[in-house]
């Protein structure tokens, strides 16, 4: 039974309109996680509009380890995986998408991946092979993935994968911008860290349709490319001061 008052990992999953994708999620990250992690789930739902809310309240009552955060209104992902992280009472966060297409028998490569490169390794990114999206999905996500590439030089290739493993206290020290989620390699680099990665498979969608897509509006993504560059041209090392 996993430890509620001091989890060793908190998994933040955000979600917009999944009702049907949640349950079967839930217990594949419980059976990826339980008897080697204290852990809890935190499902942020990002102002659905269909049974998400029901389905979410449904399964907290059966599921001790499960926490439900709300949105009134749908915010946008990256606000939502800042709720879930805000919440969380793990110093590790793992973090993946509610449509099921990552696979969360992943997450303890991951986890590993942190352990094993100490406190030098502030993110571990899953990069996605066999992706399982449409021609035209998959045309998007290059192109997009080869610009950002190419201005900010984060060594990413996949930055739109959810799955993700990081120190909670670097995450909420990190400037916050909607579109965030998208350049997180970028700003750990920025503020230090190493960052670790890990190839994981890609699924299907089971039920529904996609909520959140990796350039949601093409300006926007530009606008937010050119924020993260200026970040990270104008970081200033904080000096070590101490008193005499």
């Amino acid at each position: 039974m996993p430890d509620l008052i001091s989890p060793a990992v908190s998994v933040v999953v955000p979600v917009r309109n999944e009702a049907e994708n949640v349950g079967p999620l839930a217990d594949e990250i419980a059976a990826a996680l339980s008897g080697r992690w204290n852990f809890e789930l935190i499902y942020v739902n990002d102002g659905s509009g269909d049974g998400t809310e029901a389905a979410l309240n449904a399964l907290k009552a059966e599921r001790g380890w499960l926490r439900h955060v709300k949105h009134e209104e749908s915010c946008g992902q990256s606000a939502a995986v800042r709720s879930g992280v805000a919440a969380a009472r793990a110093p590790v966060i793992a973090t993946l998408d509610g449509d099921g297409q990552n696979d969360p028998s992943f997450i303890p490569a991951l986890l590993h991946a942190l352990e094993q490169g100490g406190e030098r390794i502030g993110l571990v990114a899953g990069q996605r092979v066999g992706r399982r999206s449409s021609a035209f999905k998959k045309l998007q996500s290059r192109i997009a993935n080869g610009v950002r590439g190419a201005i900010l030089r984060d060594g990413t290739r996949d930055s739109g994968c959810g799955l993700k493993v990081f120190r909670r206290d670097a995450f909420l020290a990190l400037p916050y911008f909607d579109g965030l989620h998208r350049f997180l390699p970028a700003l750990f680099r920025r503020e230090g860290f190493a960052i670790a990665y890990v190839d994981v498979i890609d699924r299907a969608r089971r039920h529904g349709q996609s909520n959140y897509g990796m350039w949601d509006r093409l300006w926007v993504g530009i606008l937010d490319l050119a924020g993260v560059w200026w970040l990270i041209r104008r970081r200033k090392r904080v000096p070590r001061a101490s008193e005499v």
